[in-house]
């Protein structure tokens, strides 16, 4: 962005004026500078962080994966990207507790280090999801973009009911797993750790023998475990949307260490304890429920009906997956466009607050899902699966870059941190173990092509193409804009806070006994099952 750009921008920004919301009885401000409507309330974050973006990755993309890596290879590999994405998440939530506006930790890049960071995060961020079969594909499009278009409130509601199956879902299949493991199936076979004895804890990768075999078998499993991750962020986006933000976010960021801990450490484990990593099954050319190892083991056991159930929560799953895709693309067009890093067409927003540019735009891409029914839906499901994952670990690394210039900016300014909304824990030593991290796995991603005489193109070219792009396009950004770093004692700290302040309220009182009723269901589902 020009200095004359970044300039109007501030302006536009300090500008802003508070407004009450058209539809809200207890007064809550809008930011009007933006015009996106804080519409989101506490159940809708609180459920999409906990559940958002459980997905195909955990469903489907661990078959691969197990296959590939072994049981403990899929578990180390999962909670290293664990630890990864615990770390982005707790660095991005003290940012964006401080500041929830519109953009994210793509307008927090604009501030704290230059206009070309904020101008790369936001253009690395379109990604999108497939599916099979060109009807499914349009009645799947159209309900996706369709949530949409309602805007924030009915994408909150929608995710909502999505993420509650997904959560339920995942958590009887845990359950479950462990009564198949301890021998309460239909065929009583008492499984155990059997699979890890035989055929054993780790996979050989590519028939290489020893050590070697089995750690480079380990290493593979990093990308798709990313893929699963991948989303998290999405509290950020929606942090311009929020109602009463300074209170909910940092709720919705204290109870990241569930889903990692509970769904993805504690899905992968039962998955490794049920099925073998020799399973024919899980190789199969296909994107359906057939391959899920909680399908696999169902079947195995002798339990009928089941795996019907699980391919309906996995079309939710994929339903939820593609309409969250859909907001945060959206959300970063209309950031950047905000940010003067697009064209300000994509600024423009509906009465009801919908950047209805910025989603029609994102939603175009979302056809380039019937690449799945000519290439197979498999083939392609795993080309989308490679882009998502290094494309999702360099936004996390342009994060995690982001806080570590914001920590250097509070400490040059003097700003205590024990007086924001959120401190994380072990800063900024997490954010660097982050950054760092997620270059070494991007930049090894593609190791298999050179191994063994496997090249295959397209896997190098999705695994590489997002991972170069990344500096090609912030360096010439900085060319374009001859930009440079925020000195940390210029870093603007004020802007939009009045906005953010004005938007924190004490939550009112419940109306009715119904409303008395449902948030106390809310509360101990969400407050005492899950954390």
């Amino acid at each position: 962005m020009s200095s004359e750009g970044k300039l109007e921008y501030q302006e536009k920004v300090s500008d802003n004026v508070v407004e009450p919301y058209p539809d809200s009885e207890a007064n809550v401000p809008v930011y009007s500078g933006s015009t996106l409507h804080r519409t989101m309330k506490n159940r809708h974050i609180a459920m999409i962080s906990i559940g958002g973006v459980i997905g195909t990755g955990l469903f489907l993309g661990t078959a691969g994966v197990l296959a590939t890596g072994g049981p403990i290879g899929l578990l180390l590999g999962y909670v290293v990207v664990g630890t990864i994405c615990y770390a982005v998440m707790v660095s991005l939530g003290e940012m964006i507790s401080y500041l929830p506006i519109p953009g994210g930790h793509i307008t927090l890049a604009e501030r704290f280090v230059d206009p070309a960071w904020s101008f790369t995060l936001g253009w690395n961020y379109c990604t999108n999801n497939s599916v099979n079969d060109a009807a499914w594909i349009t009645i799947f499009l159209v309900i996706v973009i369709v949530i949409n278009m309602l805007g924030a409130r009915a994408y909150g509601e929608a995710e909502f009911v999505f993420a509650s199956i997904k959560v339920f879902t995942i958590t009887g299949l845990i359950i479950l797993g462990i009564v198949l493991d301890l021998g309460g199936g239909p065929n009583h076979d008492r499984i155990g750790f059997r699979y890890w004895k035989n055929p054993g804890p780790f996979a050989q990768f590519g028939g290489i023998a020893g050590s070697k075999g089995r750690f480079l078998a380990w290493w593979n499993v990093m990308t798709q475990a990313a893929f699963s991750f991948i989303g998290t962020e999405i509290v950020a986006i929606a942090g311009g949307e929020a109602k009463n933000p300074r209170r909910n976010i940092p709720k919705a960021i204290k109870r990241v260490y569930v889903r990692i801990l509970l769904f993805y450490i504690g899905g992968v484990t039962i998955i490794g304890l049920l099925v073998p990593y020799t399973e024919p099954d899980l190789n199969l050319k296909t994107s359906n429920a057939a391959k899920s190892p909680f399908v696999i083991a169902i079947k195995t056991a002798g339990i009928k009906g089941l795996p019907s159930v699980i391919n309906a929560a996995l079309l939710t799953s994929a339903w939820s997956a593609a309409s969250s895709d859909l907001y945060t693309s959206s959300r970063a067009l209309y950031g950047l466009a905000l940010n003067g890093n697009a064209p300000k067409v994509f600024a423009r927003v509906s009465s009801w607050g919908l950047p209805y540019v910025a989603v029609s735009t994102s939603a175009a891409f979302g056809l380039l899902a019937y690449m799945a029914v000519s290439s197979g839906a498999g083939r392609v499901f795993t080309w989308f699966a490679n882009l998502t994952a290094i494309a999702g670990l360099m936004t996390w690394f342009g994060i995690a870059v982001t806080y570590i210039r914001f920590h250097k900016g509070m400490k040059a300014q003097g700003m205590d941190r024990n007086a924001l909304p959120y401190k994380a824990p072990f800063q900024p030593f997490l954010a660097w173990y982050a950054a760092i991290s997620c270059i070494v796995i991007c930049f090894f991603s593609g190791f298999a092509v050179f191994i063994n005489h496997a090249w295959d193109t397209a896997t190098f070219v999705t695994n590489y193409l997002p991972f170069i792009l990344f500096p090609i396009i912030y360096i010439g950004a900085r060319i374009w804009w001859r930009s440079s770093f925020i000195a940390p004692e210029d870093m603007d700290f004020k802007s939009g806070l009045a906005e953010v302040e004005a938007a924190s309220y004490d939550e009112p009182p419940p109306r009715n006994w119904v409303e008395k009723v449902w948030g106390w269901l809310v509360s101990i589902f969400i407050s005492k099952l899950w954390l």
